[in-house]
């Protein structure tokens, strides 16, 4: 465990340097921006969407009793969206969209030994291959899971629309009340951390694969799989921390 830590720093802070070439790596930020934002807008769009409306569907069936507001499913709805479901469900969703492309992609380098040939040329391979992503990832998540909880919070509204459980009317007045700011703060670092997280953990995989094509795979399986634990670690404590 200690071996594979000491790599993974290591092989992070080679992915800082300072670049030989500010320009070729200015553009690669921006390809991979567009990459991991805009390509994983879709699926967080219907994801969050969903989410929402069965969110509130469910708090409404739950609070069916008399002595309480109808109101407070929007509340308990939007709270439940921001803190948790928009960050960590769109966090684990693109850990499986993003990370597993990142690690076979650099994995599939690797194997074809394109990595070496950037390395012979006297590229720093980490710092043309990794940050890049790692930047995008820091810079877009946090973008994405605002995206998320708009639409989650739209979801639960057009829940109240089509369902009748509680009127939109009641829900937007919950949505509205008390709200506080530190729970987007804290949706925020979460954002942040996770996109960290996944990007670095995914990249880590794929640099140091060795073998062929079945070793790519289970490259880009690992990175998935060890980025969601870590994410669900990271949301504890992230959580026990700010709140």
């Amino acid at each position: 465990m200690f071996h594979s830590l000491g790599k993974y720093i290591l092989l992070l802070r080679l992915s800082f340097r300072k670049p030989e070439k500010f320009s070729v790596y200015w553009a690669e930020v921006m390809r991979e921006m567009v990459s991991v934002g805009v390509g994983s807008l879709g699926i967080i769009s219907i994801i969050s969407v969903f989410i929402g409306a069965a969110t509130t569907i469910q708090v409404a069936f739950q609070l069916s009793s008399p002595l309480v507001p109808r109101s407070i499913a929007g509340s308990i709805a939007r709270d439940s969206t921001i803190l948790e479901f928009s960050p960590t469900i769109s966090s684990l969703v693109l850990a499986g969209r993003v990370g597993s492309s990142m690690a076979s992609q650099i994995g599939t380098m690797r194997v074809t030994e394109q990595i070496d040939a950037l390395e012979i040329m006297g590229v720093n391979a980490p710092g043309y291959l990794i940050s890049p992503k790692i930047i995008a990832g820091v810079t877009m998540f946090p973008i994405l899971v605002i995206a998320s909880i708009a639409l989650g919070i739209f979801g639960g509204w057009l829940a109240c629309v089509l369902s009748g459980d509680v009127s939109p009317a009641d829900y937007l007045s919950g949505v509205h009340e008390g709200f506080e700011g530190l729970t987007i703060r804290v949706a925020i670092v979460k954002a942040i951390v996770f996109g960290f997280i996944i990007t670095s953990i995914c990249a880590y995989q794929g640099f140091y694969t060795n073998g062929g094509a079945l070793e790519v795979g289970q490259s880009a399986t690992k990175g998935v799989v060890y980025s969601c634990v870590m994410v669900l670690f990271a949301d504890l404590v992230i959580t026990r921390i700010m709140l």
